[in-house]
């Protein structure tokens, strides 16, 4: 009977990606330990929470058994079909966004239902069927709604201090990466990542303090990552980059949600070209597929001892060679240097692919 020890503040995010993930031990109940919360869960950690200390507590409490997603849907669904239902979904804000096997979709708004009993404060269900473009746009259906919801697509997600309002039909808002946005709203702190070894290197902290610091987002989002650093970590100011108009209409109203207009500065076009130069004391990297194309000018955006975080997505037996490498490389071109102060696995991104961050100083 493992426990994670989670500071109070990150408690209630870590728990809702653990439920997702289907990590959460929902029979036994969280036990308050003074600052952390202990958070009960079954089976193998995941590598995002690696970071959290394990306990294995002998005081445990049990609630009363509560129902499933299977329980819900037992007399719908044959076992072969009860099978293929998932265990894990996503709950933004309060809406849930839920991958289907197609064997399952004649039985979607049963799906649908079912979620409104599991979540009573949930507004709408929508079925998620993967992303599409160079803008990563989702293709999502929406399955159920409440009575009297007139925006079923527009939420406001609570994490880690911070407010996101999206259309979860336009953008996308990655929960795998919830461990990484908590980091970068941390990093004024110095506090260190459960990392894996780098050759030729020495792990630690992400050095240097945010305070005072400009940063540059170079694929903003919605400021997935802009959002907590510009709240927790008190930057001079951060140049946030977005592309795609409609995440960048987020992006301005999350701005002012947060009351961090005087700090981010946002910016509608292609960081390959509005991406600044020896400007930047810290780079952010967040994009992944074929972040290597943009590496060039991230490097260029930093000042001589700043840093950058260089997100890729790495087929596993090149991690971490590979990304190393080529930030390495890169700096060469440019007749600079580049140490490699950390890196760590954020979560698998497909059979066999590790989404992967490099933290690196650029000289």
């Amino acid at each position: 009977m493992k426990a994670l020890v989670v500071p109070k503040e990150q408690a209630e995010a870590v728990r809702l990606r653990l439920l997702e993930q289907g990590c959460l031990d929902t029979k036994r109940k969280l036990s308050n330990k003074g600052e952390h919360l202990e958070i009960p869960i079954t089976g193998a950690i995941p590598p995002e929470f690696g970071s959290y200390p394990v306990v294995w507590p002998d005081d445990a409490k049990y609630y009363e058994p509560e129902l499933t997603l299977r329980d819900l849907m037992r007399e719908h669904l044959d076992d072969d079909k009860l099978a293929l239902l998932p265990g894990g979904w996503q709950m933004i804000g309060d809406i849930v966004v839920i991958s289907l096997h197609r064997d399952l979709y004649p039985e979607k708004e049963l799906v649908g239902d079912a979620m409104f009993k599991l979540y009573p404060n949930c507004k709408s269900v929508y079925l998620d069927e993967g992303i599409s473009g160079k803008l990563r746009r989702p293709r999502r259906e929406l399955v159920v709604v409440r009575d009297g919801v007139d925006d079923p697509a527009i939420t406001v997600h609570n994490e880690n201090g911070c407010r996101f309002r999206l259309d979860v039909t336009k953008v996308m808002f990655s929960k795998g990466n919830l461990q990484e946005r908590m980091r970068m709203g941390r990093l004024g702190e110095g506090v260190g990542v459960d990392v894996g070894e780098v050759e030729g290197e020495v792990e630690g902290e992400v050095e240097g303090e945010v305070e005072g610091e400009v940063v540059v987002d170079m694929f903003a989002g919605i400021g997935y990552f802009t959002i907590p650093i510009a709240v927790h970590s008190h930057p001079d100011k951060i140049i946030a980059i977005e592309i795609n108009p409609e995440s960048y209409h987020y992006l301005v109203e999350n701005i002012r949600l947060n009351g961090v207009e005087g700090i981010v500065e946002p910016v509608l076009g292609d960081c390959a070209e509005m991406t600044p130069v020896l400007s930047a004391d810290r780079v952010i990297m967040g994009y992944v597929g074929n972040t290597s194309h943009y590496l060039e000018y991230g490097i260029k955006a930093l000042r001589s001892g700043g840093i950058l975080h260089y997100h890729d997505t790495v087929p596993v037996h090149l991690v971490p060679s590979r990304p190393t490498c080529q930030i390495r490389d890169e700096a060469c071109k440019q007749g600079r240097r580049a140490e490699i102060l950390d890196w760590h696995r954020i979560k698998k991104y497909s059979p066999g692919i590790w989404h992967v961050v490099v933290d690196a100083r650029i000289t």
